[in-house]
């Protein structure tokens, strides 16, 4: 017997129970919360609701705009194993890939020293575990080795609002206290080196199949529609699989301009021309197809990708890009910068084996990065083996965020008239779960439109 016939016949006698607790979880998924019973009384309201995830992360909301950082140069020092490791995993996030960074043991008096003989870095992250008084005195003597418009930010030992102004007099430009989390920096230096000519990127996220065939373009098309419509927020959906996409089809656009436009172009891509090439089907939703044509091979550039991203971002707060199923560099490098990346998976052996290796990578790389999300699709085909979706997700090492059930008949019609499944019946369990999904990328309470009359006449 095969491995994979193994496999199957283990799971086999618990298959029916788990697809329908399988559906069941996907209905309190996207359902209304249990109310709350433990309350922090001893904090303000704005922080006893924050959870740890965005403690370190942020709130989805709050993450809309991602602010860019140049290329800067920074020179770290640090005292602690606790901070070290910190400024590395700072050093190495995808953020600040285009920034120098050196990092050198020690506290201010290896700074001071350093300054002597080696020019004034664009910012100076210190560690100092020194008592307030000494510390003040250090950032004085400091002051004698920097050059005019270095950015200072200080890890203290001390939580004193005293001490905070009396640095911030001397022109420190950030103080933090232990334990610090590398988002806190990264969002620090963003703030101090934010570039008023761009004073924002929309966040970006890429979807992408475990393997063919898993509807990972289906689900990249809706979730932009429902980011848009239902959670009005302004979005850009970009196909990026150039020989086979279909967002032309699946949303009945005639637009001859396609992103391939600008990959071959991308020098001139600016603002102008890439809102010229953009379709707009409704209000908040913009599409950049594509071509979809296999007349000759698409040889594009790493960077050309990663400069048309970044001008589609310019302009829109969130941009949804359908991916291929291959792996290259564009594609590693895509994904890599992405503000959050979705996986799309079935519940069988290759979306198992694929998908697990596709998160331990991502989750390796952006170690300060929530983890990938998981889609698990066409949940419960009839007679067709699968693996119990609590089998699946302790294997992968990511719960599902949303589970969709198979329903032919809704995806077939939708797709059939080149309609998003919230057209077709904003009140399916998929249409629901989408939203749900959006919501959870965005922050906000999504509210998907009614049925007109005309719709529910006509049963559609």
């Amino acid at each position: 017997m095969s491995q994979k016939n193994a496999l199957f016949e283990q799971f086999d006698d618990d298959i029916e129970e788990d697809i329908e607790t399988a559906l069941e979880a996907s209905e309190s998924i996207f359902g209304e919360a249990a109310p709350q019973e433990d309350v922090v009384e001893d904090l303000p309201p704005e922080v006893a609701d924050v959870s740890p995830e965005e403690q370190i992360f942020g709130s989805p909301t709050a993450q809309f705009e991602e602010r860019p950082i140049p290329a800067i140069t920074v020179l770290a020092f640090y005292e602690s194993d606790d901070a070290r490791q910190a400024i590395d995993r700072v050093a190495s996030d995808r953020r600040l890939s285009r920034a120098t960074i050196e990092v050198q043991e020690g506290g201010l008096p290896a700074a001071m020293e350093h300054l002597k003989d080696n020019p004034t870095p664009n910012l100076l992250l210190i560690e100092s575990r020194a008592p307030s008084a000494e510390l003040i005195e250090q950032i004085d003597a400091l002051a004698e080795f920097c050059e005019e418009g270095v950015e200072v930010m200080v890890i203290g030992a001390t939580n004193d609002i005293q001490l905070y102004r009396q640095l911030v007099a001397r022109g420190v430009s950030e103080y933090l206290v232990p334990p610090v989390q590398p988002m806190q920096v990264i969002q620090s230096i963003a703030t101090l080196f934010a570039d008023p000519d761009q004073p924002f990127l929309g966040r970006t996220v890429g979807v992408i199949g475990a393997k063919g065939g898993v509807g990972a373009s289906t689900i990249a098309h809706n979730l932009a529609w429902s980011l848009a419509e239902n959670a009005r927020v302004n979005t850009t959906l970009v196909d990026l699989d150039l020989s086979f996409g279909t967002t032309a089809l699946d949303f009945n656009d005639d637009n001859a301009q396609t992103v391939l436009d600008a990959l071959t172009d991308p020098d001139r891509a600016d603002d102008t021309v890439i809102e010229k090439l953009l379709s707009k089907p409704t209000s908040h939703l913009s599409l950049f197809t594509a071509p979809a044509t296999i007349d000759r091979p698409h040889e594009i550039p790493t960077d050309a990708y990663d400069m048309v991203i970044e001008g589609v971002r310019r302009n829109v707060p969130f941009v949804v890009l359908d991916l291929p199923h291959l792996w290259s560099d564009w594609m590693e490098n895509t994904l890599m910068a992405a503000n959050d990346v979705i996986v799309v998976c079935q519940p069988d052996l290759a979306s198992l084996r694929n998908g697990k290796n596709l998160i331990d990578r991502l989750a390796a790389e952006r170690s300060n990065d929530l983890p990938p999300r998981v889609v698990m699709n066409m949940a419960g085909v009839p007679k067709r083996p699968e693996i119990p979706i609590k089998d699946f997700a302790g294997a992968i090492g990511v719960e599902p965020d949303i589970i969709l059930p198979f329903d032919p008949q809704l995806f077939g019609t939708a797709a059939n008239n080149g309609q998003m499944l919230s057209e077709a019946d904003p009140e399916s369990k998929p249409s629901l779960a989408l939203d749900h999904l959006a919501s959870t990328l965005t922050g906000r309470t999504v509210q998907a439109a009614p049925k007109s009359l005309i719709q529910k006449l006509l049963g559609k």
